[in-house]
């Protein structure tokens, strides 16, 4: 079991443990116990009923955060030709080939995401070992990987706040929705946001109680349960 500080044990003593909290009132809750001293990220952890073993219920998608998650994200792309100067011009921080592959096999994970043109993968499909377990490596299920008339428009949803989700081997998904700072009602967008693309992209081999419980925290804060029922109602309409 944990050993928890003075500071943790007060603020938990606002959250009621027993209580499944809606979405709003959860929110207002978590920036009340957001105290470090820097600006906390507020995380959503979802209990998944999907089986990890199951290759017909994984689930690997994306969410687009309409206020972003305040910070500025590093776009890498690999690409060459063409496709570089297209990502150029699209304001990629890092684009490169072979010289980029090389450089990240010696160490450097400068970048926040990555994103592959197709004719890229079979020489970028040997950093796995190294992008695979930082969540770095672009992926076509993730739509990190993409053809160069979509790079313009992936680069910018990087930018504005794309965020990937994916099943861990606990059947549990941890996503980041923004920071203790913003504004309740941007926080609550964004979890809408994180909600209503996890219910769409439920597996077809999906069984029984699709999400089991969901929970938000900052980062040294208590979880917070949430309501589930009105959680998995959310709705950007």
């Amino acid at each position: 079991m944990a050993i928890h500080g003075k500071k943790y044990l007060e603020i938990a003593k606002l959250v009621d443990h027993e209580k499944a909290y809606q979405p709003a009132e959860a929110v207002d809750l978590i920036k009340k116990t957001a105290r470090a001293k820097f600006d906390e990220t507020v995380e959503l952890h979802l209990r998944m009923g999907l089986d990890p073993k199951n290759a017909q219920q994984q689930l690997r998608g994306v969410a687009l955060l309409p206020h972003g998650l305040g910070k500025k994200v590093r776009v890498l792309v690999f690409a060459q030709g063409e496709a570089e100067r297209v990502a150029q011009g699209a304001g990629a921080d890092v684009v490169g080939g072979d010289d980029l592959i090389k450089k990240i096999e010696e160490g450097w994970i400068e970048f926040d995401t990555a994103i592959a043109v197709p004719e890229m993968m079979g020489r970028v499909g040997r950093l796995g070992k190294v992008l695979g377990r930082r969540g770095l490596m672009p992926n076509p299920k993730a739509g990190t990987v993409v053809g160069m008339n979509d790079l313009p428009r992936v680069i910018e949803d990087a930018r504005k706040g794309r965020v990937e989700y994916k099943l861990d081997r606990t059947a549990i998904i941890h996503v980041p929705l923004g920071k203790a700072s913003f504004e309740a009602k941007a926080l609550v967008e964004n979890l809408t946001s994180i909600m209503e693309a996890v219910i769409k992209s439920k597996p077809a081999g999906a069984k029984g109680q699709y999400v089991k419980s969901a929970y938000i925290t900052t980062t040294m804060g208590p979880g917070i349960k949430l309501d589930l029922s009105s959680a998995m109602a959310l709705s950007a309409a």
